[in-house]
């Protein structure tokens, strides 16, 4: 595998994130705002990118932006939001042909650059506010968002576990915000706080691509001017653990014909732990792929699910078992998946099912890799951890776990909470 270079500087406040390669044909750019999940703020949050990309100073309104994106070769800009850990995380992406490969020298990546600025810093406004109609559009749409995953009983059960089990925590909260909140917002609130975002937020601005680095460099500090002076925001890698003091058990009834059970642990581990290698295989045999505990034993041999999965949070430490399974059948599987977690501390799984989930791991990263995207989510787990781990000291990494790593990492995770949605049936 090539080494991937990534070279750090700051420019204007933001710590901008070069890696230069000429493995694609494209250039990505990546703007991402961090900052702390707070309920003040989780819903401004999760409407601001929306309307940012709804209308600038130049273009005012979104049809005119995706014209001059059309005019670049089909470029594409797209914004979302999302957690890390205890952090709520503001993403524009945008994905332009490097002009290297076109017969003609229209300079797509600059004006890419100078689009994403454009969109950053120069949106339209209206007064005081943002355009009003931009933005209660842009709250409608935000209730359908908080209403779709609503309408998905999977991702619903999802995020009520972690409501439930991170009542007290701001990794509680919703990324979407809170749909009462929604009408509370107004244009003129939602460009005050833009503005604060603008000084006070972590700002890391990844640049994939075939690129000249002093002349991206120029760029950059060109067009992101920021209307007041940025200090380098402090990035805050504290993560305190919870200790479990007794599991918590939430039942939740719907008019749904398969119930939805769902349990989240805490693992105490972080991607900034040297044990997250151990963990990382711990969730491959515990639930994370087609060979692993979950599936063979609850899905499989027992058919007490239509899935069963696990998954982790990375900068938060906790991981969470999904699973859709008949009203009937709640005791019986809650006991199993205890039963796998029992059978992990055990040691109960062979040096063959290892170098298997390593082989799968590793091959996940190097697939994520080979997609800009993906290398820069890689690549920003190490600036929302505080810690530096390159490709190949993750590849490494995860050769290096034991058996003996996979159950001390076993011993650690503590069931927090199990949340079970249901349906009426009986009432």
């Amino acid at each position: 595998m090539k080494e991937v270079q990534e070279h750090i500087v700051t420019i204007n406040g933001m710590n901008v994130h070069i890696v230069p390669t000429d493995k694609y044909k494209t250039n990505t750019l990546v703007l991402l705002l961090k900052a702390p999940l707070s309920k003040d703020t989780v819903t401004k949050r999760a409407i601001i990118p929306h309307v940012l990309q709804s209308g600038t100073e130049k273009s005012p309104s979104r049809q005119q932006i995706r014209n001059r994106l059309d005019e670049m070769y089909g470029a594409t800009l797209t914004v979302d939001v999302n957690k890390k850990g205890e952090h709520h995380v503001i993403a524009f992406r945008m994905d332009v042909t490097n002009e290297k490969f076109l017969n003609d020298s229209t300079p797509l990546t600059e004006q890419a650059l100078a689009l994403l600025a454009e969109v950053l810093l120069n949106p339209k406004v209206e007064g005081e506010g943002f355009e009003s109609k931009i933005v209660e559009g842009e709250k409608r749409s935000l209730k359908q968002r908080i209403q779709s995953v609503v309408d998905d009983k999977m991702r619903y059960a999802n995020v009520r576990l972690t409501e439930e089990m991170c009542k007290e925590e701001p990794f509680g909260l919703s990324v979407y915000g809170d749909e009462q909140a929604v009408d509370g917002v107004t244009a003129s609130g939602l460009y005050e706080y833009y503005q604060q975002l603008l000084t006070e937020d972590a700002i890391d601005f990844y640049i994939v691509g075939d690129v000249d680095e002093k002349e991206i460099k120029d760029k950059v500090s060109q067009q992101f001017n920021f209307p007041k002076p940025r200090e380098l925001a402090a990035q805050q890698h504290q993560m305190n653990h919870r200790d479990v003091k007794e599991e918590h058990v939430v039942f939740e009834k719907q008019d749904v014909k398969q119930g939805k059970l769902n349990i989240g642990f805490r693992t105490h581990t972080t991607f900034a732990d040297q044990d997250y290698y151990a963990l990382q295989l711990f969730n491959g045999l515990f639930g994370g792929f087609s060979h692993s505990k979950l599936f063979i034993n609850v899905r499989e041999k027992e058919s007490l699910a239509y899935y069963a999965a696990s998954r982790y949070e990375s900068h938060k430490g906790i991981l969470m078992v999904m699973s859709g399974i008949e009203f009937a059948n709640y005791e019986k599987a809650v006991s199993i998946i205890k039963e796998q977690l029992d059978e992990m501390r055990k040691g109960s799984f062979t040096d063959g099912e290892i170098a298997q989930t390593k082989a799968v791991i590793k091959n996940q990263i190097l697939e994520t890799v080979d997609m800009p995207k993906g290398l820069v989510e890689l690549l920003y787990h190490n600036e929302v951890s505080g810690t530096k781990r390159e490709i190949k000291d993750w590849l490494a990494g995860i050769d290096s776990v034991t058996s003996e790593d996979i159950v001390g990492m076993a011993n650690k995770i503590q069931l927090d909470t199990i949340y079970f949605l249901k349906g009426q049936e009986g009432e």
